[in-house]
């Protein structure tokens, strides 16, 4: 009988100690897995209140702040900058359409100032009396047209006896000449006009050579 209840308690004593190896191995499982998910996941102070805070927590909180205002500070530049560009384009804008606003209407008016420069060249040296009557009128008519377009920075280019300007001057063709420089205006076939520098209509002109050696050429 001694000897049974001496195996029995040997038996309970086998199970306790089962039993707290499995809680032990529990326990050191959860500390495990806490101490990995803490790795894995920063903890968020942000809810924690200030007078809370360690001092760790503060900083980090800290620089989390100045990061933000940092980021919204470049935002507020670059839309600043955004703004400027957009008023300078439209202040362009509008300058342009002040300017050149009246542009197609002026070189619709151009083949008008041809005309009343054809009829005075077609009059020129009469001695008729009515014939000079209708001259001095297109003359005055010409005058008042050109001036009235000045006012509104319209520019005649007549470019005789000045240097060839590719940009202002349309080249009809070239001629030797003895007496002009080379690549010098020499002939006006059609005067340009330009309005605030912008050329509506090159002049269209003939251009000087240098002469060919040997032979006389006369301008």
């Amino acid at each position: 009988m001694a000897e049974q209840k001496t195996g029995e308690h040997d038996h309970q004593d086998q199970d306790q100690r089962e039993n707290d190896q499995k809680e032990q191995a529990a326990q050191s499982a959860g500390e495990n897995f806490g101490t990995r998910s803490g790795e894995q996941t920063a903890p968020d102070n942000t809810d924690i209140p200030l007078d809370e805070l360690t001092l760790a927590q503060a900083l980090e909180r800290l620089d989390q702040a100045e990061a933000a205002a940092a980021a919204h500070q470049a935002d507020i530049l670059r839309l600043h900058a955004d703004m400027q560009n957009v008023r300078r384009r439209a202040e362009q804008d509008v300058e342009k359409a002040h300017k050149y606003g009246q542009e197609k209407l002026v070189a619709d008016l151009l083949p008008v100032l041809d005309n009343l420069e054809r009829a005075l060249q077609a009059v020129d040296g009469d001695e008729d009396e009515k014939l000079r009557a209708l001259r001095q009128g297109v003359e005055l008519t010409l005058k008042s047209f050109l001036d009235c377009l000045k006012k509104f920075s319209v520019n005649v280019i007549d470019p005789a006896g000045e240097p060839f300007d590719p940009q202002y001057h349309q080249a009809m063709g070239m001629q030797e000449s003895t007496t002009a420089e080379p690549d010098t205006v020499i002939a006006v076939m059609q005067k340009g006009y330009s309005l605030h520098g912008r050329v509506l209509r090159p002049a269209m002109v003939m251009v000087s050579r240098a002469p060919t050696e040997g032979v006389d050429t006369q301008a």
